[in-house]
């Protein structure tokens, strides 16, 4: 490209009307001049080839993707992975911001995603290493979405549960159980104080437990702990599979007393989850298989981030993410990144209700409260409730015990003295130190 091409990918703020465009944060690794790989980076989402040969006309004023800040962070001895690429010169690390004209691909997930994540922002001459960290939209483009249907106060509606946390179970075993089995177990965790039992995010429409059955199991099992205990129950079924199975799927669940569904949004597509939302009467929950394969190196791929406001966007209700502690090899501000995702205004979109998970139980109640700093999360258990020593009815009742000894302040030790349900969990814990 010449000095007057490049220019044409470049531009401030204030010359362009931004309700027209999508803000993309990227970090990226250029070789040789900065400036000319910007261009290319620029050019290879948007317009590519800007004009026919032979005639004099410019396509870039209208659907060109624009650099609209630039800061170079510094040149480096080498990239940071080792990307293939035929280009010479020094290296730097740049953060990068673009307006990218919305007009190019209109409110279409898929289109958005090829646009952005696709061959021209990761296959570019000169920029071997990109992340994309962030996606801000304009009022006019999320008008074109519904979002959620139900969104926190949705579900707590639902539940009748209000000025605490949502308490979900991820029933375990998790895959082998036959559907009378896995019922019983969810029943018994409802029994216990238990708001939603979840199939596992794994556990599909197999035959040893078909959707079917196992919908028919829990959700009679569901509508007897609600009439035993006098709280609203929510079973959590699965509809995770082909795409041309979803609607199916979703009318067998919830015909037979799922009254919450649970999709894996990445593997099925954010384009199906959006069909899926339009048609559902109940929440549709999401769980991130496949996310960390994209987002997990820091300086390539896609920033989880991303992803979590573009399920909020797609209509999910409550969104499953990888938690704190160690387990989930997350950083903790990313897990933070994640819930603000879900939580911060997102103009007419309603909240979705963040659910960081992993390796959970009624010790590590509190440690998620504080650092969530609301009650407005799910709290999701597996063997946290499901492998207690005393069963899954102790196992719910021990994260209720837990939340209430943090709403009167009262430390866990202390509250557990005379509920064994509570007290197991921590003597559990001081046995494998």
């Amino acid at each position: 490209m010449n000095t007057e091409d490049i220019k044409g990918f470049f531009a401030s703020p204030e010359q362009l009307d931004m309700a027209d465009y999508l803000i993309l944060d990227y970090y990226l690794e250029c070789i040789g001049d900065i400036e000319t790989a910007l261009a290319h980076f620029c050019s290879e989402q948007s317009t590519a080839q800007w004009r026919r040969v032979g005639l004099d006309e410019d396509f870039r004023p209208l659907y060109a993707a624009r650099v609209i800040h630039l800061t170079v962070e510094g040149e480096l001895p080498e990239l940071s992975y080792p990307v293939k690429h035929s280009e010479t010169g020094p290296i730097h690390a740049c953060r990068v911001t673009i307006a990218h004209p919305h007009r190019n691909f209109g409110p279409k997930l898929p289109n958005l995603l090829s646009a952005v994540c696709g061959e021209g922002a990761f296959f570019t001459p000169g920029v071997p290493v990109v992340k994309l960290l962030d996606i801000t939209f304009p009022e006019p483009y999320l008008n074109a979405f519904d979002g959620p249907k139900f969104g926190i106060e949705g579900i707590r509606d639902i539940l009748q549960a209000y000025d605490r946390p949502i308490f979900f179970g991820v029933v375990k075993p998790n895959i082998g159980l036959k559907p009378s089995c896995f019922a019983e177990i969810a029943y018994q965790s409802w029994l216990g104080g238990l708001d939603i039992a979840k199939d596992d995010e794994m556990l599909a429409d197999v035959d040893w437990s078909t959707l079917e059955e196992r919908s028919r199991e829990l959700g009679a099992a569901r509508m007897r702990a609600e009439k035993e205990t006098g709280e609203p129950k929510i079973y959590l079924a699965n509809v995770t599979d082909e795409v041309d199975r979803l609607i199916e799927q979703h009318d067998i669940a919830v015909n037979n007393g799922a009254n919450a569904l649970l999709i894996n949004a990445l593997p099925v597509g954010l384009s199906a989850v959006r069909m899926l939302a339009k048609h559902t009467k109940v929440p549709l929950i999401g769980h991130f298989p496949f996310i960390a394969a994209f987002s997990r190196l820091e300086k390539y791929g896609v920033h989880s981030r991303v992803m979590t406001k573009l399920q909020r966007l797609a209509g999910l209700d409550s969104i499953i993410m990888p938690g704190f502690g160690s387990r989930m090899m997350t950083p903790e501000e990313e897990v933070m990144d994640n819930i603000r995702e879900c939580l911060q205004d997102f103009g007419h979109i309603r909240t979705s209700l963040p659910v960081p998970g992993g390796s959970d139980s009624a010790l590590t109640l509190e440690t998620v409260y504080r650092k969530v700093g609301s009650v407005d999360f799910g709290f999701v258990p597996g063997r946290g409730i499901f492998g207690h020593p005393m069963g899954p009815k102790a196992g719910a009742a021990s994260i209720r015990q837990a939340w209430e000894a943090i709403r009167l302040g009262v430390p866990i030790e202390i509250y557990a003295q005379g509920r064994p349900e509570l007290q197991a969990m921590i003597d559990g814990a001081a046995t494998k130190k």
